[in-house]
């Protein structure tokens, strides 16, 4: 870095705590190191340095250096550079120092971001929200033409490559609204439009919609999991009686294919034809579960029964499993039967995830239980080799499945059985990190 960039911030610190003018030490120093230096560069590194520094004296500071550089020897060339000066200078004032009128008011409480850049491409104003979904101080980016944003080094590359996108969108497509995807994972609606009433300027507003986008996924995927009901009846009824007569048969043929040597395929087609028909009863299950039988029963026991269940298939794949009850006394109203079906589900998978994770680590499974509200939240974390955006946005599909023997119906099962009985689940996963499902159900109603 350049030596007066280094020289300029503890002149300008010095300037504010003191709070006196004149030829300081400091200023002294830095006059020297400023000779040469082009008016721009010294009036962007000002902007960011008073960023840091938050002071009432930030204005003053630069008018004396700016006097000073207006000695005979350090004059500029001629008044248009001056009046740029000046105009950066009114520009680089905090912006929560503008008293805002009743209009600005509203669109800063607005929950859509919005933007107004001037035909010329400059930004000239942008609400809190915005500044949120930018993540970026609004001072920092008023005033940058849209190249400058492009370049922006306080924007996100993400948040930049979306602004390309969009602009591209709109030069060659003459498209003004796009949906988005950030790196978090959010959606975003874009829109622009140009106000005549605003001398031709260009009006951007954003807005977060993955909370509707979920809702449009939850409805949708009810809407898969009602179709799948209807092929599944169907399915059970057409193949489930030719298979009964094909097991028959093959054990009537048992003692033949013993004496002929050849009882292996007996037994080999014997277990395939009982693997079509667990297949088939998973059609079932996920077509339409059984109507919940529910009981009241005490949380910390359901986890502690999952616990003893899979713990012993845990201790032959190397898995460590253990449990947590941060309150003892929440009880729920579940079918017991169908909800440890999904425990043990939801645990066998994770079995699979630290085996297939590969690197030798040490597995280990967390089942807990805490109260959130009017909920009790039952999470299963483990460290295996966790899933990108893409397989997590079609997890509960139903046929979804990335192992090589799986039927990808036994989440779509879980998930069925959670919304039957009041509840939800929802998924967090980070890429050889590890997985969290979150399963909400309701309380039992306490009595006095």
């Amino acid at each position: 870095m350049e030596r007066w960039r280094t020289r300029y911030f503890p002149a300008l610190a010095e300037f504010a705590l003191n709070g006196r003018g004149g030829l300081s030490k400091e200023m002294a120093e830095l006059r020297v190191q400023l000779q040469g230096i082009a008016i721009d560069s010294i009036v962007h590194h000002h902007e960011e340095s008073v960023c840091f520094l938050l002071s009432n004296a930030d204005t003053l500071f630069l008018m004396e250096m700016l006097a000073m550089l207006r000695l005979p020897e350090a004059a500029a060339s001629n008044e248009r550079d001056h009046e740029r000066l000046r105009e950066a200078l009114f520009d680089s004032l905090p912006l929560e120092h503008e008293k805002p009128n009743k209009f600005e008011t509203v669109l800063q409480h607005m929950d859509s971001g919005v933007a107004l850049f001037d035909s010329e491409g400059h930004l000239r104003f942008l609400n809190v929200q915005m500044s949120r979904l930018l993540q970026a101080p609004r001072r920092l980016l008023i005033g940058n033409s849209l190249r400058q944003l492009m370049l922006h080094p306080y924007l996100r590359k993400s948040i930049r490559m979306i602004f390309l996108r969009m602009y591209k969108e709109m030069v060659y497509h003459r498209r003004f609204h796009g949906e988005f995807q950030d790196s978090n994972g959010r959606f975003l609606l874009i829109s622009i439009l140009q106000i005549e009433e605003l001398d031709g300027d260009y009006l951007v507003s954003v807005k977060d919609v993955s909370e509707y986008k979920q809702i449009e996924q939850t409805a949708f995927q009810n809407d898969k999991l009602a179709m799948l009901g209807k092929i599944a009846a169907s399915i059970a009824h057409e193949i489930r009686n030719p298979l009964t007569s094909i097991r028959g048969f093959i054990q009537l043929l048992k003692p033949y294919l013993e004496s002929i040597g050849k009882q292996e395929y007996g037994r080999i087609i014997l277990s395939e034809i009982d693997r079509a028909n667990d297949i088939i009863y998973e059609f079932l299950n996920s077509s339409k579960p059984s109507a919940p039988m529910k009981q009241t029963l005490k949380v910390a026991s359901l986890i502690k029964d999952t616990v003893l269940l899979a713990e012993s298939e845990a201790h032959m794949k190397s898995c460590e499993l253990q449990y947590e009850i941060y309150d003892s006394s929440i009880s729920i109203a579940i079918d017991v039967k169908q909800i440890k079906q999904v425990l043990l589900n939801i645990v066998k998978n994770a079995m699979d995830a630290i085996l297939e994770a590969g690197d030798q680590r040490k597995g280990l499974i967390l089942v807990s239980a805490s109260r959130e509200g009017r909920f009790a939240a039952i999470r299963i974390r483990d460290n295996g080799k966790g899933m990108d955006r893409q397989t997590l946005s079609r997890l509960f599909d139903p046929f979804f499945t990335t192992k090589e023997q799986g039927t990808g119906l036994g989440l779509s099962v879980s998930y069925r059985i959670i919304r039957n009985q009041g509840g939800t689940i929802q998924v967090d996963s980070q890429v050889n990190e590890g997985t969290e499902f979150m399963i909400y159900l309701p309380l039992v109603e306490e009595k006095e």
